[in-house]
């Protein structure tokens, strides 16, 4: 179990300052419950022995100051040992989410993000209980047993023999009842974590469900995952049952043993009624944390499951990242000049779905890439941004292989208009100003009126600061494209790249978008990915992508003297306007 909580210990160490403070409180509050006892049992021997008024109330005030001391012990265990573990908590969460971000699509192809937010949830909900309330009600536990059993000791070794006799059979119950609740909570949490994945994706296709009438379908798709989470829960909870009665019924062989024995032991005169007194005391005071032990064991295996499931993904190393001995200075701007050069690319091991391709792009131009669906257009420009990972030395910026640039300052010179738009629940402005810290109002606006969206968003009620909703679902296809146009030109990039941005668009915006496009394309480098020859053409040069290889390259006149495969795709479109116009 030490080496499942292994993880922890980092978080442990920066927080050691406040966990051996509330160790000190913990030793303060059960030094003073062991006082209790003791003090009860010298004011019985003291009424039996016909003590005066004043010793009565002298021990009376004695005992209320000893439960106030106890008292504000106990509010400072509880106050610093639980905010630690919220402080280990709040750690965690951001150490989770800071290596989320930083993975490459790789992992999150791997892991359904439902599973991902129930381990940020849930599982780190239960580690949080496993360093708080655990922890405490373990020490606690602990430490008056072990004060405890001393002074127990001391009034009557055969009665202390007697009352502890049943309770190896507490130990063996707990061991055999820890690693049941163990790996059934790990089952549970795998399957919690598959109701959430399958709840998100519900929600996030709540139009293609509605659509396809299948809301049936998925309502008892659903309760048959949530009667299997449910299944495996009161498993869980028939163990937990059995664990507390078994205890309780321990705690009460061990009372009853005291009784019987101790009784004896006053009659035969062995000890004082004041002692009888005060070791029944100390038995009644070991209840809750003997029944507490029982909640604790639940909390320790339910945590180290948990623990598990998270490093699981802290442990994640990103499949793309910066490497060792990078060259660039990290605050270069590169001028913008790509290269592939006998590029050759395939996902994990698959079949290449890009071969031999030599292409340059020199700084400042613009380059067309058209070809038909499935040729590997976008997977080509994935990869200077380094979205996708290709082979060392087969991508270069300004010459230089692109691993030697530092990511961040990579892909802060690039603005991307993927193929599928992302907008993320928040006001227009906000999503426009997106990767860029203080934009003003005016750059907004600026970046807006390129894409041809400025005069649709001052038309809504709040304007810049209309709120899109959850992916921009408040907006058209076009609308949402046009507003990640004007997102990708207000980074002012060196290398602009439009993965097919303006396929949801008319011909007419479309020309629009393209005539401001050309005064920001000027001394930049931009990337067009294209299925319209409208799009294509107004680009210095095209190059023509087919089964993952460059067919041909040229203007848009020289391509058309060729009779290849964009010939005849303008030929096929423009046969396609006329019988539109007609």
């Amino acid at each position: 179990m030490l080496e499942k909580l292994a993880p922890l210990k980092p978080y442990l160490l920066r927080y050691r300052k406040q966990l051996l403070q509330g160790g000190f409180a913990v030793l303060l509050y059960n030094t003073s419950k062991v006082a209790v006892p003791l003090l009860i049992g010298r004011a019985v021997d003291d009424v039996a022995h016909h003590g005066t008024e004043h010793v009565i109330v002298r021990n009376s005030l004695l005992l209320f100051a000893i439960a106030l001391v106890a008292a504000v012990c106990l509010y400072a265990t509880r106050w610093i040992i639980i905010g630690a573990s919220r402080e280990i908590e709040f750690d965690l969460r951001n150490d989770l989410f800071s290596s989320l971000e930083q993975q490459s699509m790789a992992f999150f192809h791997e892991h359904r993000t439902g599973d991902i937010m129930a381990r940020a949830t849930n599982d780190l909900n239960a580690v949080r209980q496993l360093l708080g309330p655990a922890i405490m009600y373990s020490a606690n536990t602990v430490v008056f047993t072990a004060a405890a059993l001393p002074f127990m000791y001391r009034i009557s070794p055969r009665l202390t023999l007697f009352a502890f006799l049943p309770l190896p059979i507490a130990s063996v119950v707990v061991q055999l009842m820890g690693r049941r609740i163990h790996s059934r909570f790990e089952r549970i949490q795998a399957m919690f974590s598959e109701i959430s994945a399958r709840a998100q994706e519900n929600f996030s296709g709540a139009r293609l469900i509605r659509a396809f009438a299948q809301e049936e379908a998925e309502i008892r798709s659903f309760e048959e995952a949530n009667q299997e989470y449910i299944h495996r829960s009161l498993f869980l909870v028939r163990i937990m049952a059995m664990l507390w009665p078994t205890l309780e019924f321990v705690l009460g062989a061990s009372l009853v043993l005291t009784l019987l024995v101790g009784g004896r032991e006053v009659a035969a005169g062995r000890i004082t009624a004041g002692q009888f007194s005060a070791y029944l005391v100390f038995m009644v005071q070991l209840t809750f944390p003997m029944l507490a032990l029982g909640y604790v064991i639940n909390l320790i295996q339910r945590g180290t499951a948990s623990v598990v499931r998270i490093d699981e993904l802290l442990k994640w190393v990103p499949s793309i990242q910066d490497e060792a001995g990078n060259r660039i200075a990290i605050n270069a701007t590169p001028r913008g000049e790509v290269e592939f050069r006998n590029l050759t690319f395939g996902y994990d091991k698959g079949p290449d779905i890009l071969r031999d391709v030599n292409l340059t792009i020199p700084a400042g131009t613009s380059l067309a890439i058209v070809g038909p669906t499935g040729s590997g257009k976008s997977t080509l420009v994935n990869l200077i941004p380094r979205l996708l990972d290709a082979p060392a030395g087969q991508v270069l910026i300004d010459g230089l292989p692109i691993r030697e640039w530092p990511l961040a300052y990579l892909r802060r010179s690039i603005g991307f208009v993927p193929q599928e738009t992302f907008l993320f629940s928040s006001s227009i402005r906000d999503n426009i100003a997106f990767g860029v810290e203080h934009a003003t109002d005016d750059q907004v606006e600026q970046a807006a009126t390129v894409a041809h969206i400025a005069n649709e968003i001052r038309e809504f009620p709040a304007g810049f600061n209309t709120l899109v909703g959850e992916r921009g679902i408040t907006l058209s296809g076009g609308q949402k494209q046009r507003t990640s146009i004007a997102r990708a030109l207000l980074r002012d990039p060196r290398i602009l790249i439009l993965d097919d941005a303006l396929a949801s668009v008319d011909t007419y915006t479309e020309e629009q978008i393209l005539r401001g496009l050309r005064e920001v394309m000027q001394d930049r480098t931009t990337i067009l990915i294209a299925h319209r020859v409208s799009t294509a053409r107004s680009a210095d040069r095209i190059a023509v992508l087919v089964n993952g290889e460059i067919s041909e390259t040229g203007t848009h006149a020289e391509l058309l003297q060729t009779g290849g495969y964009y010939a005849e795709l303008v030929e096929k479109q423009q046969l396609e306007e006329e019988i539109v116009a007609e």
